[in-house]
């Protein structure tokens, strides 16, 4: 028996999970993987229920499981609340007492929505990146960290800090993830100007010996940005740090043409997260409008990365194909005047598509 924890979040995070639990439900039914799923709480939600944006029950919940399926956490109600209870802290504390140091984030162009990319299709028809970010270190964990007055004026401070060790771990896994494609990994910092990333530059060269038949490339992070809109499909695999991850993986995601159809691993030793890159878009919470397939296609690299169910991870993704295929948009990927169809019809359609009769 497998243990999943669910922690469906804020905005439209409970809508998504809904849709991407039809699907689990039904492979699990189908391929008799034996799964417990329990849900909790995090984010704004736990908040609410108990002052504290990850209590201590959710965080054993998630240490206890096989594999976590997360929503999306924050939103503008809980905007006032100090920095050490926002929600996206409890989303924070949970990588980092799970120890989820690498981040997979790939984004690949449908075929069936070339057209929503805003850039040419002859640009994207190609992309298939997969972004490896480092999740536990950098800027957004550093310490010192914090506000001061100092002289009447304000003033705001971080530490960006990586040891060789955090560098190294997270190299070695990007270089095996481009083993198992293309054999091209670009490595992004900024090394002419930031002495961490100078050291993250020695030590990814250092592993790179480990692996001699991949070809390793290195960027500056703002060159990076540029050619991700210039030339994107000359990227495999790209390796970098937590902020530069954020910002780039975010970037990437545009060029599929919506941020809602992009998936995510968060990975550690023996544990693991599975989460679509998107916010909680509270504009439309509630509404039926959101975009569920980044969260399924989530669940189907769970099905891969922690059930060990390739073959069913594959059916997951084909069955999303499918439904693309049938022309079923949400309203973030569909075109001007053409229908569109809600969350749940969505995931209907998905689990429809998964053929589960045949």
């Amino acid at each position: 028996m497998k243990k999943i924890a669910i922690f469906a979040g804020d905005g439209i995070g409970p809508e998504i999970v809904a849709a991407a639990r039809q699907v689990l439900d039904a492979v699990d039914q189908a391929a008799h993987l034996g799964l417990r799923c329990t849900e909790g709480l995090v984010g704004g939600a736990a908040l609410d229920a108990s002052d504290d944006p990850l209590p201590a029950a959710s965080l054993q919940l998630a240490m206890a499981a096989d594999a976590v399926i997360l929503g999306a956490v924050g939103g503008p109600r809980w905007d006032a609340y100090p920095p050490a209870k926002r929600p996206e802290q409890g989303l924070l504390r949970l990588r980092k007492g799970l120890d989820l140091y690498a981040n997979l984030r790939p984004a690949q162009i449908f075929p069936q929505l070339l057209d929503a990319s805003p850039l040419r299709p002859e640009l994207v028809r190609d992309v298939d990146i997969l972004v490896v970010r480092e999740l536990t270190g950098d800027i957004y964990f550093g310490q010192p960290r914090g506000l001061e007055v100092i002289d009447g004026k304000r003033r705001g401070f971080n530490t960006m800090v990586y040891d060789e060790d955090e560098i190294r771990r997270i190299a070695h896994v990007a270089f095996r993830a481009a083993q198992g494609r293309r054999k091209q990994l670009c490595s992004v910092d900024k090394a002419n100007v930031l002495e961490t990333t100078r050291l993250w530059r020695e030590v990814v060269t250092e592993v790179a010996r480990d692996y001699p038949d991949v070809r390793l490339s290195h960027m500056y992070v703002d060159n990076a940005a540029m050619q991700l809109i210039r030339a994107p499909a000359q990227f495999d695999v790209l390796l970098t740090g937590n902020m530069f991850g954020d910002i780039l993986s975010d970037e990437a995601s545009q060029l599929t043409g919506s941020i809602g159809m992009l998936p995510s691993a968060s990975l550690g030793e023996g544990r693991a997260m599975y989460e679509p890159i998107h916010g909680s878009a509270p504009d439309i919470a509630g509404q039926d409008k959101a975009n569920p397939l980044a969260t399924i296609l989530s669940v189907a690299m769970m099905l891969r990365h922690s059930l060990n169910a390739e073959p069913w991870a594959q059916r997951v993704e084909a069955a999303v194909q499918r439904v693309l295929d049938q022309g079923l948009r949400t309203a973030d990927i569909a075109a001007p005047g053409t229908p569109i169809i809600g969350t749940k019809a969505m995931g209907a359609a998905v689990v429809n598509a998964l053929n589960l009769k045949d």
